[in-house]
């Protein structure tokens, strides 16, 4: 297998968008494949992660009318749906491709455009994600799924819910103060523990402010091997590490806060990558809701299960702690496109590894990971990368 290094990045503001799935996968495309040295032409495959293009646009085989918008109809363009993972499939698949020889260099792009939908449709397609048998006649939505895991984790580590709510808010404070100076983040303003507390409620113990938002955006990565890396650009990023795992609906699942599947993508990834938890500098994790990200703490390796909301406490996860998380703002504050979610955390984290993140840089950034899920903890991808130069 050849060794596979990212060349070029690129991102939309995410937020509302007037533009279509298309044009916003396609500035995305461009900004990546300029960032590479690199033309159209030079393009062998297109990778296209999107959960819900028949809804929000209906619009299928996206992949053809995005490669043909960017000048190279005729290569291979699938789509790939796997709900908020569906980029990150999109970027793994596309990696693989590469390492084992088909393509050279190939285009992984994910994107969704979400506000055009009500808010009553934009719960019942995301509520998609639970098992339609099993779960959907229960009512059962993703907000609901995170309360009970909020419930579910307060009672098995003895935890004071007022304790672990002021946890929640401290992960939605921190999410909002980095995105305040990402200026592609859906929410560039910061929030108080007053402002968390005075927000709506949603599903109890859950409120507003740990529930991410309904956003449009576009992302995309340009993918090729080490060598040709090394002759396009001056900083290549390598993916080291490709990790995927998944799991049935949450009533076949016995203890939803210890995600199996996300620990078994992690362990995979980590042993491709020849590293462990301890040597990643900075992470950009899934949270959904701000208990997913705590539960991602845990289920990465970082800390051990029923400590995750002890590092929130003592700001471990913080830019300048012991491991930042979601320096970017997350799912939480950025926006939470959900195609384009995983090769947006590529983004900021080949960013991160480039010194080129500004004030919301993490020093000495060497290792970073991403994590996806998609569904009710059913569809798992973990990327490590490393530093090429």
């Amino acid at each position: 297998m050849r060794q596979v290094a990212i060349v070029g990045v690129g991102m939309t503001k995410f937020g509302k968008s007037e533009k279509t799935l298309i044009e916003m996968g396609a500035e995305a495309a461009m900004e990546a494949i300029n960032g590479s040295n690199l033309k159209p032409k030079d393009i062998q495959g297109l990778f296209v992660g999107c959960g819900a293009t028949v809804v929000e646009e209906n619009q299928t085989i996206i992949g053809g009318f995005l490669a043909d918008d960017l000048g190279i109809a005729g290569i291979p363009a699938p789509r790939i749906e796997s709900a908020c993972s569906s980029g990150s499939w999109a970027v793994a698949i596309a990696s693989m491709l590469v390492a084992s020889g088909h393509f050279d260099t190939v285009l992984a792009v994910g994107v969704e455009r979400q506000t055009v939908l009500s808010t009553e449709f934009n719960t019942r397609m995301m509520g998609s994600g639970v098992h339609s048998f099993y779960e959907s006649p229960t009512g059962l939505s993703f907000p609901g799924v995170f309360a009970m895991a909020t419930h579910l984790y307060a009672h098995k580590y003895g935890i004071p819910l007022k304790r672990l709510k002021d946890c929640l808010a401290k992960v939605a404070i921190k999410n909002h103060k980095n995105a305040a100076k990402n200026p592609k983040a859906q929410f560039q303003k910061e929030i108080t523990m007053e402002n968390y507390y005075n927000s709506m409620m949603v599903a109890s113990p859950l409120q507003l402010y740990d529930c991410s938002p309904i956003s449009d955006g576009g992302s995309a990565v340009v993918i090729t091997t080490a060598d040709i890396a090394k002759k396009l650009v001056s900083k290549p990023v390598h993916l080291i590490g490709v990790g995927y795992s998944s799991s049935g609906s949450l009533c076949g699942q016995k203890d939803f806060t210890r995600v199996k599947a996300r620990e078994t993508s992690a362990k995979i990834a980590y042993n491709m990558a020849g590293t462990t938890p301890k040597e990643v500098d900075v992470a950009e994790l899934h949270d959904c809701f701000t208990m997913a990200e705590i539960l991602a703490y845990e289920g990465l390796g970082f800390f051990e299960p029923g400590e995750g909301y002890k590092a929130v406490e003592r700001g471990d996860t913080e830019i300048g702690g012991k491991i930042p998380c979601n320096p970017c703002g997350g799912l939480k504050a950025k926006g939470h496109p959900t195609g384009a979610t995983g090769p947006a955390q590529v983004y900021e984290i080949v960013k991160q590894i480039r010194g080129e993140c500004g004030p919301r840089q993490v020093d000495g950034a060497k290792i970073g990971i991403t994590d996806t899920m998609g569904g009710s903890f059913a569809a798992i991808v973990t990327l490590i990368l490393k530093k090429g130069w």
